[in-house]
């Protein structure tokens, strides 16, 4: 045994073993505490990346339930408006056969069944042209209206809503924009001019946009340009100098909500003490699409709602998002609008979607090819002949009314309720999985736990021993 009074290396083992004591306990305590064993990285590296990969699953797969329900939500109204069109499709019907009783009826009871009729078409077009969710017409032919871009060169990107100049979209089409103004980035041009970057300017202090700055009389041109550059990110603002002339100050961001405010008090920059303002200009434009037969142009305006000065924007929600190549005076051809085929999210990864398409239940459109020239919207029940077509062109109306609640209900059952029930799945299995690396076992922590009490009152008994051993040196020198 050795005896030393400067150094005790047992008591300095002793408190190595109590420190790693107590962080375990510490740890153990974090554990129980939250009751999980994954507290942070350092617990588990590869369990933390695992359980960071099965959260973001979970994520996934809870936001993909809800967007089901509302997919399913979405379909059940348009088939529940299509089942009140099919019941008053079969009022018409039975006022199409009594119509054809012509030996019969006299000419005030024909009347009053085409009077009948006119009601139930009108009746049919309001329900097509109202129903809505949320947002969005479901049967009036504009469900599921899809912009697609075709010029990435001069569009970032196409969004359209359904709706176009008030009226629903129903008819494929191109997308044609012309741009009327370009936007523009606010300037302002010092009114002072410099023969050299080497000149040097007065001193005094400047601000650009509530940002200061101080100049002194030995400073350069060149220094006071790259002094603005350097605050870029706090004013918004780069400046330029060249040789012989002013310095020119130039908003980075397009539009008139991005200004340039330049207060000179001491005529740094500007000839003599004062300020100078400016603004830069939206974008503005026209877009063009054929909805029916016929071309409708609408407005389109920049840096409506705090949009980019480049994201054009009608009264209905349309939006074209320029690119900086695209903000030029001309015209372009933008995109295609496809129509009919709504797409949901249905999963909780990229390429997990579903479409259904709705068709255009207006009366104009059902029961078409039946009779030719005929359809519901012009059905005449006075005549014999008239009745007699009525009741083709009812039929088919009929089929296509049953046909389109067919297709709904496939969506329903065999895409979203079998989607719905594989996500419960992926749910429940997927968060035991979690669970299992992630979740704290209570018995078996509180088993460790224990176990390290004891081991650090030991360890803190132990210390006191060990930290005694010098006092035996006394006796020697004694």
């Amino acid at each position: 045994m050795s005896f030393r009074i400067n150094t005790n290396i047992d008591a300095l083992t002793a408190l190595t073993n109590l420190d790693n004591t107590g962080q375990s306990l510490s740890s153990s305590i974090n554990r129980l505490s939250t009751g999980l064993q994954i507290n942070s990285a350092a617990d588990n590296p590869a369990g933390f990346i695992r359980a960071q990969g099965f959260q973001a699953q979970l994520s996934g797969i809870n936001q993909a339930l809800a967007n089901n329900q509302d997919a399913i939500n979405y379909s059940k109204t348009a088939e529940g408006a299509l089942t009140e069109v099919g019941t008053l499709l079969d009022s018409a019907r039975t006022l199409a056969v009594a119509s054809g009783n012509t030996a019969t009826l006299d000419p005030s009871a024909i009347q009053a069944n085409q009077s009948q009729l006119n009601s139930i078409v009108a009746s049919i077009n309001r329900i097509a042209s109202s129903t809505t969710f949320g947002t969005k017409n479901l049967l009036n032919g504009s469900a599921g209206v899809q912009a697609s871009n075709s010029n990435a060169a001069d569009v970032n990107s196409l969004a359209f809503t359904g709706q176009f100049n008030g009226v629903a979209i129903t008819t494929p089409s191109a997308v044609t924009v012309a741009v009327t103004q370009a936007a523009t980035q606010a300037q302002v041009v010092s009114s002072r001019t410099f023969a050299f970057g080497t000149t040097t300017v007065s001193a005094g202090t400047f601000s650009i946009n509530g940002t200061t700055f101080n100049t002194t009389s030995s400073e350069t041109v060149n220094q006071v340009v790259q002094a603005i550059n350097a605050a870029q990110g706090t004013t918004g603002i780069t400046a330029t100098y060249l040789t012989g002339g002013a310095v020119t100050l130039t908003q980075g961001s397009y539009g008139s909500a991005n200004s340039i405010n330049l207060s000179d008090a001491n005529g740094v920059l500007e000839s003599a003490a004062g300020s100078a303002n400016a603004a830069g200009l939206n974008a503005q434009g026209t877009a063009t699409i054929n909805n029916g037969s016929a071309l409708v142009t609408v407005n389109f305006t920049g840096g409506l709602y705090g949009n980019s000065a480049l994201a054009l924007r009608d009264g209905d929600g349309n939006q074209i998002d320029l690119t900086n190549a695209g903000n030029a005076v001309g015209s372009f051809l933008a995109g295609q609008l496809t129509v009919g085929a709504a797409q949901f999210q249905i999963g909780g990864s990229y390429g997990d979607t579903a479409s259904l398409s709705i068709g255009n239940y207006s009366a104009s459109q059902l029961g078409l090819g039946a009779v030719s020239g005929l359809s519901l919207a012009n059905l005449d029940l006075t005549t014999a002949t008239g009745a007699n077509n009525a009741l083709q062109v009812i039929d088919k109306a009929i089929n296509d009314v049953s046909s389109g609640q067919g297709a709904i209900g496939n969506f329903q059952t065999n895409v979203l309720q079998a989607q719905v029930t594989s996500l419960q799945s992926a749910q429940e299995n997927i968060t035991s999985s979690l669970s299992s690396i992630q979740d704290v076992n209570v018995a078996s922590e509180m088993t460790n736990y224990t176990q390290l009490q004891i081991l650090e009152q030991a360890g803190v008994s132990v210390l006191a021993q060990a930290n005694a051993e010098p006092q035996a040196v006394l006796k020697l020198l004694g």
